[in-house]
C-alpha cells in the first residue's frame, strides 16, 4: 500500500510537471472546422489566473505607431512605449516586432488563457483573415468563430468581432526557475527556435520546455511560441522616425562605412579605371573587364559630391540603363521621364534629369528616411544625367486619388495614414537633417505610393536648406507647376521657411478628403481647393455643407442600407488643414504638431 502510495505521488508529480507546460499547437490552428482545443488558446494550468503578458506584433501599414497598435491588441498605449523604449509619436518600419504588454486571463467555463480585444469588420474581412492577417496568427479562426456568435459565411462589415488573443501565465515550475513574463512570439518564414532563443537571450531547452517540443520538431508560421523571461526583453525596436518629443535626437552614424566608402571610391577611380585625361568638365575613364571595355563619363562636380556622400550611391552605364529599359521604349515608361526598369536583379525608376541634378543627388545622398524617396544611383551619358530611384507600384498620390474604382482609395484608414506618412517626411526634413530643409514643391505629383500604399516624398530639385533665406520671387513656371500649393509670403516677397511646406501639405490633406485637386473646374472657370473650403469652415452652414466636401467614395454604408456618418472625421482633418493654412506664417502648425494630431485622429477611426 505504501508503496502504491509513493508510485502515485511520484506518477501525479510527473504528470503535474509534464502538464504544467504549454502544448504547441503546429499548423492546426489554420484548420477553422475542428472543435476548439488547445491549439487555439492556452491552456489555464499556470500558478495564477491572471497575470501581466507581452505578445509579438508586427507593425503594419495600418498598424504602425503606438497608438494604433495599443487600440488593435488593447494594450496600455503608455505601457507600450515604456517597454519599447520609444516615446508615442515613433512610427514604425513595416514588420518591425513590437512587444505588446496585455492582461492574460482564463476565460471561465473554457478554462483557457487570453487578452481580450475588439476588431471592426471591414471589407472582405472573414475569420481566417483577421486571425492570420490582421492579427497576425495571435488568435484564431476557430478562436474566433467560438467566440462570436456570427456565422462564418455571413460576417458583415461594421460587425464588432470579441478576439481571444494566445497568451499565458508562468506556471509553477517556470516561476521557481526564475520566469517572471510568458511572451507569445509570433514565428515567421526563417525563425527556428535558436535563434528565437537569441534574440530574448533565453536558453533553447527553455523554449523546448515552455512548448513541450523535441528539438526534430517543427515550428509553422502564423503560429506562436511561448518564450520564459526572467525580466522585460530588451530588443529594442529601431525607429523608421525620430522621436519628436525628445530632447536629443539619437543618430545611428555608421563612421566606418563612410570613411570606407570614400577609400574604396578612390581606390576605384585609383586602380581599376584607367584615366585617359581629366579636363575641367569631364572625366573619362575605361571600365576594365575580361570581355569588354566600357567607356563612361561623370563630370568632376558629381564625382566630388559623391565621395562625401553619407550613403554608397552606385554608378551606372547608359549600357546598363539601355537594356534595364529596352532602349528606353515608351511601354517603359511611367511618366514625364521617369522609366522602369530592372537593373542588376532589381526593378527600379530611372529618370532623366536636367541641371537639377547635382542639387537632388546632393540632398538625397544625405538623407535617409522611410517617407523619403531613396536614391540608389546614377549615370550621366551624351549631357544628360539619369537617377536611379526605388519603384513605387503604385504611382503618385494624384494618379491614386484620381482611380475611380480602387478600393483603397475608398478607405479613411488608407488616406490618414498616407497623410502621416507625408506629415512625419516633411518634420523629418524640417527638424530633423543638418541643415534642415525645404522641400518648395510639396504636391500630389511628387508624393508617390509603394506597394503597401505608403507615401514617400520626392523630386528634390527645387529643395534648399533651411539656412538659406531667399527674397527672390518665384519664377511664372515655379508658379505654374505649383498652382494651389504655394504660401501667400512666397507669392507676394518670395519668403521661404518650413511653413511653405506646411501649407502645401494643409492643401494635399484637403485633397485626400474631398477627392479633388488643388486646382479643378467649376463651371467655365478655375478654382482653388483652398478657397472653395475656407469660406464654408467659417461660415454658419458648416453641418450642412460638410457632407457635401467628402469624396463620395469614402462614405460607408451599413449593412442596412444607410450611409454611416463619417463627418466627424472629416472636420477634425479639414480643420487640421487650415491650422496648415494660415495666411500668417506664424500661425501656421509646425509639422511635428500636425504629425501629434494626425495620430490622435488615427486612432479614433
Amino acid at each position: 500500500m505504501n508503496m502504491f502510495i509513493v508510485f502515485f505521488q511520484i506518477s501525479s508529480f510527473l504528470v503535474s510537471d509534464l502538464v504544467a507546460q504549454q502544448i504547441y499547437s503546429g499548423n492546426s490552428v489554420m484548420d477553422c472546422t475542428s472543435e476548439q482545443s488547445t491549439a487555439d488558446l492556452y491552456s489555464c494550468n499556470g500558478n495564477q489566473s491572471s497575470c501581466r503578458a507581452l505578445l509579438i506584433f508586427r507593425a503594419q501599414p495600418n498598424y504602425a505607431n503606438v497608438f494604433t497598435i495599443a487600440k488593435l491588441l488593447s494594450s496600455n498605449p503608455e505601457e507600450l512605449a515604456r517597454v519599447n523604449s520609444i516615446s508615442d509619436s515613433i512610427i514604425f518600419h513595416q514588420d518591425q516586432e513590437v512587444i505588446v504588454p496585455v492582461n492574460c486571463s482564463c476565460s471561465g467555463a473554457r478554462r483557457y488563457y487570453q487578452a481580450n480585444t475588439t476588431y471592426t469588420i471591414n471589407s472582405y474581412d472573414n475569420y481566417f483573415t483577421v486571425a492570420n492577417y490582421t492579427y497576425q496568427g495571435l488568435t484564431t479562426c476557430k478562436a474566433l468563430s467560438t467566440q462570436n456568435p456570427y456565422n462564418a459565411t455571413s460576417l458583415e462589415v461594421g460587425l464588432d468581432l470579441q478576439v481571444p488573443l494566445r497568451c499565458a501565465c508562468p506556471t509553477t515550475n517556470q516561476s521557481k526557475n526564475g520566469s517572471e513574463f510568458l511572451l507569445s512570439y509570433l514565428v515567421t518564414m526563417g525563425d527556428y527556435i535558436e535563434s528565437i532563443g537569441r534574440k530574448f537571450n533565453v536558453s533553447e531547452s527553455a523554449i523546448l520546455d515552455a512548448n513541450l517540443l523535441l528539438e526534430t520538431d517543427e515550428i509553422y508560421p502564423f503560429t506562436t511560441i511561448l518564450v520564459p523571461l526572467k525580466e522585460e526583453p530588451r530588443v529594442l525596436p529601431l525607429p523608421k522616425s525620430l522621436d519628436k518629443k525628445g530632447k536629443t535626437y539619437d543618430r545611428i552614424i555608421f563612421i566606418g562605412v563612410a570613411v570606407g566608402s570614400c577609400l574604396a571610391i578612390v581606390c576605384f577611380i585609383l586602380f581599376v579605371c584607367v584615366c585617359k585625361g581629366i579636363g575641367k568638365e569631364k572625366v573619362i575613364c575605361f571600365w576594365k573587364s575580361k570581355t569588354s571595355r566600357r567607356k563612361w563619363k561623370l563630370s568632376v562636380s558629381i564625382l566630388d559630391g559623391i565621395a562625401k556622400l553619407d550613403q554608397i550611391l552606385k554608378i551606372y552605364t547608359f549600357e546598363e540603363l539601355e537594356i534595364a529599359t529596352n532602349n528606353f521604349n515608351p511601354i517603359k515608361r511611367i511618366g514625364g521621364s521617369v522609366y522602369k526598369g530592372v537593373l542588376r536583379g532589381k526593378v527600379l525608376a530611372i529618370k532623366r534629369m536636367n541641371s537639377d541634378a547635382v542639387e537632388e543627388t546632393r540632398i538625397l545622398s544625405k538623407i535617409y528616411h522611410f517617407n523619403v524617396i531613396h536614391l540608389h544611383g546614377l549615370c550621366e551619358h551624351s549631357q544628360e544625367i539619369y537617377l536611379v530611384y526605388e519603384f513605387m507600384e503604385n504611382g503618385s498620390l494624384k494618379q491614386w486619388l484620381q482611380r475611380e474604382n480602387d478600393e483603397e482609395s475608398q478607405s479613411w484608414n488608407s488616406r490618414i495614414v498616407i497623410a502621416l506618412d507625408v506629415a512625419n517626411g516633411l518634420d523629418y526634413l524640417h527638424n530633423f537633417t543638418t541643415p534642415g530643409y525645404v522641400h518648395k514643391r510639396l504636391i500630389t505629383n511628387n508624393i508617390l505610393l509603394d506597394k503597401d500604399l505608403r507615401a514617400k516624398i520626392a523630386c528634390f530639385s527645387h529643395a534648399r536648406s533651411a539656412e538659406i533665406v531667399e527674397d527672390s520671387f518665384p519664377s511664372a513656371s515655379c508658379i505654374l507647376g505649383a498652382k494651389g500649393y504655394l504660401a501667400p509670403e512666397y507669392l507676394e516677397t518670395g519668403e521661404v521657411t518650413s511653413k511653405l511646406d506646411v501649407y502645401a501639405y494643409g492643401v494635399v490633406l484637403l485633397e485626400l478628403v474631398t477627392g479633388r485637386e488643388a486646382v479643378y473646374q467649376m463651371v467655365d472657370k478655375e478654382v482653388l481647393l483652398s478657397d472653395t473650403i475656407l469660406p464654408i469652415m467659417q461660415g454658419s452652414c458648416v453641418n450642412e455643407e460638410l457632407p457635401k466636401l467628402i469624396d463620395p467614395r469614402l462614405q460607408l454604408k451599413h449593412p442596412m442600407g444607410y450611409v454611416i456618418d463619417q463627418s466627424q472625421v472629416a472636420l477634425r482633418l479639414i480643420k487640421l488643414s487650415i491650422a496648415c493654412l494660415e495666411r500668417d506664417p506664424a500661425r501656421r502648425l509646425s509639422m511635428a504638431d500636425v504629425v501629434s494630431n494626425l495620430l490622435k485622429i488615427q486612432l479614433d477611426v
